[in-house]
């Protein structure tokens, strides 16, 4: 088996999840914005690079060598900002194997609550969403112009350590907003991560859900973690008399649940199928907070 030489436009959460769940002693580098997130990166196991909009030396030289490229950065009016700078480079990787681009399940927009899977219309409500179906076919427009497989993983809401309700139950930053036949999926960070592994190993093209078996209240999550934590949920917040940002409420504007059975097709079997086990988990190893595992706190903060 050859080396896998790993490259991820935008190393952030899920691109130091990738790098922690490294298991092959796979080269991987990440590229970040700030050069004071390059000891973050390099403890995941990441070798850094700062990418600002424009393609630099070190990162063509980077590519040169690169067999599976992962792109995780989000589009921009302008375009994709990975495309804009480096599609020339890309294209005339020599080893180039695989590309991965990392997309969301926003781009199905609103379904009344209805299951989508990845032949649904997509009919992306937002202008961020918009743009990611556009960014989504850019990128399969340029696996079939250079024959390489590109897969498409379509995220839903991302959650881990760090990230999670039992954090914002510590923090009182918890609320348990409620509007009535609301659903949302989520993932974990390391299902996310475990896909990309699995994809990455196959050289898997397609377009892929990457969401959890349980679309769920998000009220319900809330409720479930502090009693994990033994603590009182805040209460309940009708989504009508809610302050919310227009970011935040736009969310609560598309209603669906989200299918995965085509990853698990490809073979895919996910850590954590809903969160409640993510939850269970997390509480139980102490690494809910940070990923570090520790025992698990007796008491929270309210």
């Amino acid at each position: 088996m050859s080396e896998k030489r790993i490259f991820i436009f935008g190393a952030g959460y899920t691109g130091k999840a990738f790098g922690r769940a490294n298991t092959e002693a796979a080269t991987i580098f990440g590229t970040t914005r700030s050069e004071e997130k390059f000891d973050v990166l390099r403890q995941t196991g990441i070798a850094p690079l700062l990418f600002d909009g424009k393609l630099t030396g070190d990162i063509g030289d980077a590519l040169e060598k690169t067999t599976h490229l992962v792109i995780s950065i989000a589009p921009e009016d302008a375009g994709d900002p990975v495309l804009n700078a480096a599609r020339d480079a890309i294209a005339g990787m020599p080893d180039l194997e695989w590309i991965g681009y990392l997309s969301t399940v926003g781009v199905y927009g609103d379904h009344g609550g209805a299951w989508v899977d990845e032949t649904a219309v997509c009919r992306p409500v937002s202008t961020r969403s918009m743009m990611r179906v556009e960014a989504e076919q850019a990128w399969l427009k340029l696996g079939r112009e250079i024959h390489r497989p590109v897969a498409i993983l379509r995220l839903s809401g991302i959650y881990g350590p760090g990230r999670n309700a039992l954090v914002n139950l510590e923090n009182g930053t918890a609320r348990r907003l409620v509007k009535p036949d609301q659903v949302f999926n989520r993932i974990h960070c390391d299902d996310i991560s475990g896909a990309l592994w699995h994809l990455v190993a196959g050289n898997t093209g397609g377009i892929f859900n990457v969401t959890d078996d349980e679309p769920a209240p998000p009220q319900d999550v809330v409720a479930y973690a502090a009693s994990l934590m033994g603590v009182v949920p805040p209460p309940e917040i009708p989504f009508d008399t809610a302050q919310l940002s227009p970011m935040a409420r736009s969310f609560y504007g598309e209603n669906k649940r989200v299918a995965n059975a085509a990853l698990k097709a490809a073979g895919y079997r996910f850590r954590f199928p809903n969160y409640r086990t993510a939850f269970d988990h997390m509480w139980a190893s102490g690494d809910w907070r940070d990923g570090e595992p520790r025992s698990p706190m007796k008491s929270a903060k309210r």
